[in-house]
């Protein structure tokens, strides 16, 4: 049985990724607007990331006998119009989820239920793998800042990538 405090926690942690899966939903919008559809496809495959990561978070406390308590989810702002904007934004959004899932962790090991670690440790994983991604971004969108045929080129490489069901926990 997972114990009360850290099924709110997780459950927190639930509605955080939810919220992030709406944030990259209105951010694929705006691609969408610019015509960039090569960006938008890249927020199509974080928003399944996202939900895919709640729904492990879902999944992880019904094995473990809880109930999930899901709150309202608020409009995201964004901070930008233009690409580097969106994704220094992005940037900053996945530190915050770094940081969320850290403190779960922490709840976690205070409490001493190695299993919620365990499973944490995957999520821990994901958001260096998270961070890397759009730094990888953001770093091409700042070396190609004022070409637009290099903006169009990356906007294609950005279109081939497809989403990968994780195994999570």
């Amino acid at each position: 049985m997972i114990n009360e405090q850290l099924q709110k926690a997780f459950s927190k942690q639930i509605n955080y990724e939810l919220y992030s899966e709406y944030l990259y939903l209105i951010m694929k919008g705006l691609f969408k607007e610019m015509n960039l559809l090569g960006f938008a496809n890249w927020f199509d495959v974080q928003i399944q990331e996202e939900r895919a990561h709640a729904m492990g978070l879902i999944d992880y406390i019904h094995a473990r006998g809880g109930i999930v308590e899901y709150d309202k989810i608020d409009l995201p702002s964004i901070e930008g119009k233009t690409p580097i904007e969106i994704f220094e934004q992005v940037l900053r959004h996945e530190q915050t989820v770094t940081s969320k899932i850290n403190e779960l962790y922490e709840q976690a090991e205070n409490i001493k239920d190695r299993a919620a670690q365990h499973f944490l440790n995957w999520y821990i994983d994901e958001q260096v793998e998270e961070e890397d991604n759009v730094n990888g971004v953001l770093t091409t969108l700042k070396l190609i800042e004022n070409d637009k045929h290099a903006l169009l080129m990356y906007d294609k490489e950005l279109a081939q990538r497809t989403f990968q069901a994780p195994t999570i926990g």
